[in-house]
């Protein structure tokens, strides 16, 4: 028993070596942020960060800076939300309990005050009852419900103070939970968005038996670009890419999001592939169709392109495997030139020829 803290420390040893290891070889950045990460990798306790770094090094080779930041704030950072979260629940449970002991409070006074109401009854019904003793009881009455009124009038009070509390808790328990699930730099749904999506059209129970389809996109040499033009022109590509979707994605519950550094991805429910494929053809011409300008000089960078995979779930799906055969498709069509869209049809005998 007695080897437990040192077993303990060793592992953690071993897994800090690992995580320098690979910080070292696939990392653009030694930063604690890039240390967090990988260290979260190796202890294996987040599989889905785990599959996005996976994707993204077998993608680009290498994690950069962006990316890193993206990891970070999804699985690491986002405690600091949930956290903020509990605080605020326990605010909001704390105003319902003092709400409910004021309730219970009145409820005691009325029903003294019934009781009262009941005993003078019988007394004013008694007809021995004097005219001294019927002036004490008319005085008792008004005294109670002077008593009744004013607890009733503290409760409304109190009632109206917590419901313009809760309605502020409300907004601000909306609001964490929408900047949990938000790009900050396109306005999209970040990855949780994108992987609570995914499992929503996946794993549901009412999921099965319903057409569903995936929508996966990359923007072509994006890092070759981001290199010559800078990080604010990059962004400013993200930020294009981010309104074209907008714009051609009209489908009812569809999620779009940005779940890595340069990478998309569209959920569409109730969309078949030949459905699916038609919407990522429309996102990449007009993507395709728009000159970039930079802001600062007004000079033309060209266009950009992006290539797309699209892939529809089977009956035995999961969030993991539509995902890999989305992203299989966005590889071939990397492989045969970039710039279009390969579906699961199509993408298959590439796949064999690759």
């Amino acid at each position: 028993m007695s080897h437990g803290p040192d077993l303990d420390r060793d592992r953690s040893f071993v897994l800090a070596q690992r995580s320098f290891e690979l910080m070292r070889d696939y990392c653009a950045c030694a930063t604690p942020r890039a240390y967090a990460v990988w260290y979260l990798y190796v202890s294996g306790t987040q599989p889905l960060m785990n599959d996005a770094i996976k994707r993204l090094t077998a993608q680009n080779g290498t994690l950069t800076n962006t990316d890193i930041e993206s990891l970070h704030d999804t699985y690491i950072d986002g405690r600091r939300l949930a956290v903020e979260v509990d605080r605020m629940n326990s605010s909001l449970i704390a105003e319902v309990e003092g709400i409910m002991e004021m309730i219970e409070v009145s409820i005691r006074s009325t029903a003294q005050y019934g009781e009262s109401l009941q005993a003078l009854s019988h007394d004013i019904a008694n007809t021995a009852t004097t005219r001294t003793r019927l002036r004490e009881i008319v005085t008792t009455i008004i005294a109670n419900t002077r008593d009744v009124t004013a607890n009733n009038r503290t409760l409304e009070a109190r009632m109206r103070e917590s419901r313009s509390e809760i309605e502020g808790l409300r907004e601000t328990l909306e609001a964490a939970r929408l900047e949990s699930l938000t790009d900050a730099l396109t306005g999209l749904g970040n990855r949780k968005s994108f992987e609570t999506a995914l499992h929503r059209a996946c794993d549901a129970p009412e999921a099965g038996g319903r057409p569903t389809s995936l929508i996966v996109l990359d923007i072509d040499y994006f890092k070759r670009f981001n290199d010559l033009y800078g990080h604010l022109t990059g962004d400013q590509v993200l930020r294009l890419v981010a309104i074209v979707m907008r714009e051609h994605v009209g489908q009812p519950g569809a999620t779009l999001a940005r779940f890595g550094g340069e990478e998309f991805g569209i959920v569409l429910p109730e969309t078949d592939l030949a459905e699916a494929r038609a919407v990522a053809e429309r996102v990449r011409t007009s993507v395709t169709g728009r000159e970039l300008v930079k802001r600062s000089t007004g000079e033309s960078l060209g266009k950009v392109t992006v290539s797309l995979g699209v892939a529809a779930r089977r009956e035995d799906d999961n969030a993991v495997s539509l995902l890999e055969r989305a992203d299989a498709c966005l590889f071939a069509a990397k492989r045969a030139g970039r710039n279009r869209t390969l579906d699961e049809t199509e993408a298959g005998p590439l796949r064999d020829v690759a």
